[in-house]
């Protein structure tokens, strides 16, 4: 049974939502669409089931080259090759990378170039209008939420992380299909599912007034915290499976309201060269410091997330988040990721300029960011 949602976008939700993929598209006007993934989706033979699943043709494109954290170099190649096959729609299939590739393929194949003019924190969400290419967003991941979300995260030529923000650039349909997740490994599983986690929390933590942002955000920390695990330690438990792609669609539908530290830092650490960070293990890493340097601005709020996960009253959270993520077998700090300490003070001047940085609910200067990155450093 499958369910069909109208927030922000629609959204065809549940096991066997991927046969209705050519009927989303035949709504949309799209005859000749391009597939944007990478290349352990294809190998895994997703897009060949999902395109079969989807009553589409096995020959449409399919540009398998997006990076683990998506490029500003990447876009425009990704950019040729949909222009090279006359292609008039894009069906972003796989984890936030590709989603994200493809949102900004969407943007410049209507828009003049350069992309860094559409940045948020250059004053570009303005510069974006509702001409969009038609964009199917497909995920195969239970994290970034970007199949609802209105970012993109790019790393620039210049290797900044930037933003890129607008209603514009929510996909037009998601086709969300927890069966297209049964087979991420492990950790994978944990480190996505953290990211959503992470999300449900910067986002009710969010000083920014909007109650049903709110709502949502607890309800997908409760389903996340209560359901990762099983999905950690059973990759075919499909109940927790649906839970986690619920949890990760609803923290991106939330986090409108804007996130906080956590993704200021981890969106700085992300665009460092030469290193090859996983976002949501870093958003687990960074997430418990955070709470303790946020705790005493929003300790209110600290009641109800205790509530959503299902801790006793008065628990420490932060500390609830450090046990989770030993269960879960994440790192235990930054160096284990391979951060070292003479990117620091970089990472922080990027994250205080960061757009996420505004909905933090304590200010945080630059010595704070640099002070929450190494609590965690070894």
């Amino acid at each position: 049974m499958t369910t069909v949602i109208n927030y922000l976008t629609r959204v065809v939700f549940g096991q066997g939502a991927i046969t209705g993929l050519s009927g989303e598209l035949q709504q949309l006007g799209s005859t000749a669409p391009l597939v944007i993934t990478d290349r352990g989706v294809c190998d895994a033979g997703l897009v060949s089931d999902a395109l079969h699943a989807g009553g589409l043709p096995a020959d449409l494109p399919v540009f398998k080259e997006t990076p683990e954290n998506p490029t500003e170099a990447a876009v425009e190649q990704a950019l040729n090759f949909y222009r090279q096959h006359r292609c008039d729609g894009i069906i972003a299939l796989g984890g936030g990378s590709s989603i994200d590739l493809a949102k900004g393929v969407s943007l410049l194949a209507t828009h003049e170039p350069p992309l860094r003019q559409y940045a948020v924190i250059d004053g570009g969400a303005t510069r974006i209008s509702p001409d969009m290419v038609p964009l199917v967003a497909i995920p195969t991941t239970a994290g970034t939420g970007s199949e609802v979300g209105r970012a993109s995260l790019i790393t620039m030529h210049d290797g900044r992380k930037l933003g890129f923000l607008s209603p514009y650039l929510i996909p037009s349909v998601a086709v969300c299909d927890p069966e297209l997740t049964r087979s991420l490994p492990r950790m994978l599983t944990a480190g996505t599912g953290m990211d959503a986690i992470a999300h449900c929390v910067e986002t009710y933590l969010s000083p920014r007034d909007n109650p049903p942002a709110e709502a949502i955000a607890l309800d997908g920390l409760q389903r996340a915290s209560g359901s990762l695990p099983a999905a950690v330690s059973d990759g075919s438990n499909m109940k927790a499976r649906a839970e986690m792609m619920m949890a990760a669609l609803e923290g991106a539908l939330a986090f409108q309201k804007g996130l906080g530290a956590v993704h200021s830092i981890s969106h700085a650490l992300g665009g460092m060269e030469g290193m090859k960070l996983h976002h949501g293990t870093l958003n687990a890493v960074l997430l418990p410091p955070v709470l303790r340097f946020n705790q005493p601005y929003c300790d209110q709020k600290f009641v109800r997330i205790r509530g959503a996960m299902g801790l006793a009253p008065g628990a420490d959270v932060a500390k609830a988040f450090d046990q989770l993520n030993a269960d879960l077998g994440m790192p235990r700090t930054l160096t284990e990721m391979g951060v070292e300490k003479s990117v620091l003070d970089r990472a922080a001047e990027w994250a205080y300029e960061d757009h996420s940085t505004a909905s933090n609910p304590r200010p945080a200067q630059r010595a704070d960011f640099r002070q929450i990155m190494l609590e965690v450093l070894d």
